[in-house]
């Protein structure tokens, strides 16, 4: 039976993780001492580690992105020199400006729904009103005859059919037979 040389290993793991972990720590404050950029990428180089595992230790990327953001703070929106500033008066007085014409558009667009509404009541009342054509045809105009309203009188032979014109309610009487 072979002997369990396991714990052996384990050992040699651990000291050769706090090994790399006292490399990176020691990099780290050496870079921050000396005022170099702090990165992922520099402390890899500086310690001799893997980026990955500089990634897979919390501790160590909190402190990093700490350092990084001290030596280089995320830019601020740039600001516009003295001169080119607005002062306060001036926003105010862009604000008064805004908000009257904001009234003056509400009280346009009162004044466009009265008058569409007006005009909308106008074409109904016309079209109620209106007289009442002599056709019973929707859509057509009094110019046009209804196709249905031609009848042809049948004479001896049908070259001799002729259409004669009737009126709408001709037509209907017609077709009821009482006329």
């Amino acid at each position: 039976m072979q002997a369990d040389n396991s714990r052996h290993l384990i050992q040699a793991a651990q000291r050769r993780s706090q090994r790399t972990r006292e490399r990176a720590l020691a990099a780290l404050r050496r870079m921050d001492a000396t005022g170099k950029p702090v990165s992922f990428d520099a402390l890899s180089r500086e310690a001799r580690v893997s980026r990955s595992w500089l990634y897979a230790q919390p501790d160590l990327r909190a402190e990093i992105t700490r350092l990084r953001e001290r030596s280089h703070p995320r830019p601020q929106a740039p600001l516009a020199p003295n001169r080119q500033r607005a002062s306060a008066a001036s926003l105010l007085r862009r604000l008064e400006a805004a908000t009257e014409r904001t009234r003056q558009l509400e009280h346009d667009n009162r004044q466009l729904r009265q008058a569409l509404a007006e005009a909308l009541g106008t074409q109904r009342a016309t079209r109620i009103l209106a007289p009442v054509p002599d056709h019973d045809t929707p859509g057509m105009r009094d110019s046009e005859t209804p196709p249905t309203a031609l009848k042809h009188t049948h004479s001896s032979t049908p070259q001799q059919q002729r259409p004669q014109r009737i009126c709408a309610g001709q037509q209907h009487d017609q077709l009821d037979g009482s006329r």
